[in-house]
């Protein structure tokens, strides 16, 4: 038997994503943005409203960074989410997150979330998403695995739970993809 909950958002995993982002000023923004994905195989979408400093940011400058929250910095993670930088533009000092320059991309790195995509604006579609080009991909050497790739264990990547409010970490290898089904062959 299945319960019914009607129209709701819940859609898993959500993963928790902060986007970087420099102001006209040059001052480092964080924002965190549970909306968005993978929009094609090199593109991502953002879900963000047009009051956001981190939206004017990406439009201006051209370009934003999208990190993926970690397990070790969930408090820092929702601070960005739920602190506007339009009211604090100390939020990521305050946070206690340090920004570093992307070589690839007019957009800041956040340093303690080891794992980024660096992205070049590329224009907003008809529903009002952000949609970027993924233009590398950056990774801090400590969440590598022993073949020199992301290594999901060490990443403790979180991502939001939208049925009770919470992060969820992920993490756990449970198969093997385009293997596994195979054996059903």
């Amino acid at each position: 038997m299945r319960k019914h909950f009607g129209s709701s958002p819940w859609f898993f995993p959500l993963p928790v994503l902060i986007i970087g982002t420099y102001d006209s000023e040059g001052n480092a923004d964080a924002m965190n943005a549970a909306w968005g994905g993978l929009y094609d195989r090199d593109k991502v979408v953002l879900c963000l409203s047009a009051g956001h400093k981190t939206t004017k940011n990406i439009r201006a400058r051209g370009a934003f960074t999208v990190s993926f929250a970690d397990a070790a910095h969930v408090v820092e993670a929702d601070y960005v989410g739920l602190v506007s930088a339009n009211q604090e533009p100390e939020k990521l000092k305050k946070a206690g997150l340090h920004a570093i320059r992307s070589d690839v991309v007019d957009a800041p790195l956040i340093d303690e979330f080891p794992l980024a995509l660096e992205c070049r604006f590329l224009k907003v579609n008809e529903d009002g998403n952000i949609i970027g080009q993924i233009v590398g991909v950056s990774a801090d050497e400590r969440v590598l695995g022993a073949d020199g790739g992301i290594d999901a264990a060490k990443l403790q990547a979180i991502s939001f739970d939208p049925c009770g409010s919470t992060y969820v970490k992920m993490g756990e290898v449970v198969g093997k993809a385009f293997q596994d089904g195979g054996k059903l062959r």
